[in-house]
């Protein structure tokens, strides 16, 4: 990077810092009603002159580009509509009628046109059903009758439609729900249907997947429970056994899901649709405003603000102060092909508290901390053994896999890796060529060779027992791996057993850890010897250690704009040749995600392992010389 250019990044950061977002204390009411609106004014110019569309940008997504402008209209409602159901006001709302009036008309220009099946416009739909429902004074009331029947005749066209069979099916709840709310025609035989098959999708303590085999991930709280605890808000007394359930389960949830946030306000970066960001605090809005009061009301908010404090300070808004596709910046290469310019306005689903009445005890509540928390806690149904660091602020997701694969853009990489971390994020790949462009963190990568390298796309069979995970995977069909995880922090162990009919080049990628500083300069101090590699910066520690097998440390640099949370990274791995036939390769992983000087000091303190010859037994330990797992190598 040149001096001018170096320049010009250091100036637009200054800028991105200047936004007004960045200061906010988010305290009161009155303060996340401002950052809706520092988030929300952004977007005035570029609302189309029918006011019925928003074009953020010139990238694309699966659907036309009509589609994706009538889509970021319509997501700016999760965040409107509650600020005016709970007595806030906007100027947007002269533009938001103007553009459902202009949107609905046949004749004119920016119509949104007729639906199709599988539209994603039956996906925005639920926003303006979520209108409808509780602000219908600005939306509705002021609509002559010729207008209103537009409105509802194309709104209506959701009935007619066929919906994907997994969280897509509460779509029409939202719209018909509305629909009801108003008085107007509804199906009540298709909200039942698809609240019955809704219900298939529940697995176990609290957790829904998305669809019959689906994954276990921010689906379920950004989603089918945020829309299920709208419907218990909504309907109560004449639904009371569906309601009552819908509220038990939520609590049942809520109990496993706050292992997935930090005491800093981060969550932890897993699963599709992250350029959502801020919606993976959603559910907990969603639970005040059903009134769920079992769990402390102060603690839901606790978990809200620091969690939007915390995105609120991460570089992911272009200089115009708008949201950009991404995570904690840019990244259109982490993208779903859904994603659109104004995809990310879903995150808005968070504000959902705005609706409550300026007396509800929400908001005269004290913002608790966290609980105490177990240090590590068994998650079945999205096959995950969450930990807790020791050092704060750091939570690790150790997952088995899944059974099942789907087509979803880079799933492997959101779904399969071996942990996840909110420190350290996730890498994906820019192509399977290479180690660099493969971006292969928390993975075993195998080639035949020809540098074109796979990961674990599903596993064949899984267990956990406690804090050790086990699955069996194949990326080929003649090669088999049994893996181990032993769950920790800073170390966590992992052990291989390859089985294979060919020649392979294995790579056991450690933690991806960001080595930019904020001036653009790197900030890295790297240490590689015979068995060990390892890399500090000024906020963590990155390390992998060869234990058992042949393996040889080294450390790689991935292509930029890989990982999820730093734009350019550095990831110590090891790396082996495999002839055809049984081999064994153990790992002992470092990831130490705080900025205190300690980061090194558990470095000097592995893991280690001693094979017993005579028996063929391989014993594992912690530094601290503790007994962890026993493998038959024979």
């Amino acid at each position: 990077m040149n001096k001018e250019m170096n320049k010009d990044m250091n100036i637009l950061n200054k800028k991105l810092k200047a936004l007004p977002i960045t200061t906010n204390p988010l305290i009161t009411k009155a303060d996340l009603q401002e950052a809706f609106h520092q988030l929300c004014m952004p977007l005035v110019p570029y609302y189309s002159e029918g006011k019925a569309h928003l074009n953020l940008g010139a990238t694309a997504s699966g659907c036309s580009g009509e589609t994706a402008a009538m889509e970021g209209f319509s997501r700016v409602l999760w965040g409107l509509v509650p600020l005016a159901a709970g007595g806030g006001q906007s100027p947007l709302w002269e533009l938001y009628r103007e553009g459902i009036i202009n949107g609905t008309n046949p004749q004119h220009e920016e119509y949104w046109g007729n639906v199709n099946h599988y539209d994603q416009k039956l996906v925005e739909m639920a926003a303006i059903g979520f209108a409808l429902a509780i602000a219908p004074e600005h939306i509705w009331e002021p609509l002559t009758s010729e207008q209103k029947e537009r409105f509802y005749q194309w709104l209506n066209q959701m009935n007619e439609k066929s919906l994907y069979d997994c969280n897509w099916l509460f779509f029409l709840v939202m719209v018909n729900l509305g629909f009801k709310r108003l008085g107007l025609p509804y199906r009540e035989d298709l909200i039942q249907r698809n609240l019955q098959e809704i219900d298939k999708y529940y697995v176990e303590d609290g957790w829904y997947s998305d669809g019959l085999g689906g994954h276990c991930d921010y689906y379920g709280p950004f989603a089918i429970h945020y829309y299920s605890l709208l419907y218990a808000a909504w309907v109560g007394d004449e639904d009371e056994a569906r309601c009552t359930l819908y509220k038990q389960r939520a609590v049942q949830f809520a109990k496993q899901f706050l292992y997935w946030f930090a005491d800093d306000g981060s969550a932890l970066p897993y699963g599709r649709s992250l350029t959502y960001r801020f919606s993976q605090a959603a559910f907990w809005s969603a639970l005040v405003y059903a009134e769920v009061d079992e769990l402390p009301y102060g603690l839901c908010k606790g978990i809200l603000l620091r969690h939007l404090r915390w995105w609120f300070q991460q570089p992911m808004f272009a200089s115009d102060g708008t949201l950009s596709i991404g995570y904690s910046y840019p990244n259109l290469i982490m993208a779903e092909n859904y994603n659109a310019p104004g995809s990310p306005y879903w995150a808005l689903k968070a504000f959902l508290v705005l609706a409550l009445p300026d007396d509800h005890p929400f908001w005269l509540a004290e913002e608790l901390p966290l609980p105490q928390l177990a240090q590590s806690n068994v998650q079945q149904a999205p096959h995950l053994v969450m930990w807790r660091a020791e050092q704060g602020n750091h939570i690790l997701a150790f997952n088995t896999g899944h059974p099942a694969s789907n087509d979803h853009t880079h799933t492997a990489a959101k779904y399969e890796k071996f942990v996840y971390s909110n420190k350290f994020g996730f890498s994906v790949a820019r192509a399977e060529w290479g180690l660099a462009q493969g971006a292969f963190d928390s993975m075993l990568a195998l080639s035949e060779g020809d540098h074109l390298y796979r990961g674990k796309r599903f596993v064949k069979q899984s267990r956990i027992d406690g804090n050790v995970l086990s699955f069996v995977w194949e990326p080929w069909r003649d090669v088999s791996i049994i893996t181990w995880l032993i769950a920790g922090s800073p170390w966590h162990i992992r052990a291989h057993r390859i089985e294979s009919q060919r020649t392979l080049h294995a790579a056991d990628g450690g933690f991806a850890i960001g080595i930019e500083g904020e001036k653009g300069h790197n900030v890295v101090e790297s240490n590689t010897q015979q068995q060990s590699a390892v890399v500090a910066t000024p906020w963590g520690a990155s390390g992998i250690i060869s234990l058992y097998g042949e393996g040889k440390p080294s450390i790689l640099y991935p292509n930029a704009n890989t990982n999820i949370i730093h734009a350019r990274t550095a990831m110590p791995t090891v790396q082996l040749k495999l002839e055809p036939g049984v081999h064994w390769l153990v790992t002992g992983v470092y990831g130490y995600g705080t900025d205190d000087e300690g980061k090194l000091d558990d470095w000097g303190k592995p893991p280690y392992v001693v094979f017993r010859e005579g028996d063929g037994k391989l014993e594992i330990y912690n530094g601290e010389g503790e007994h962890l797992l026993e493998l038959d190598l024979q």
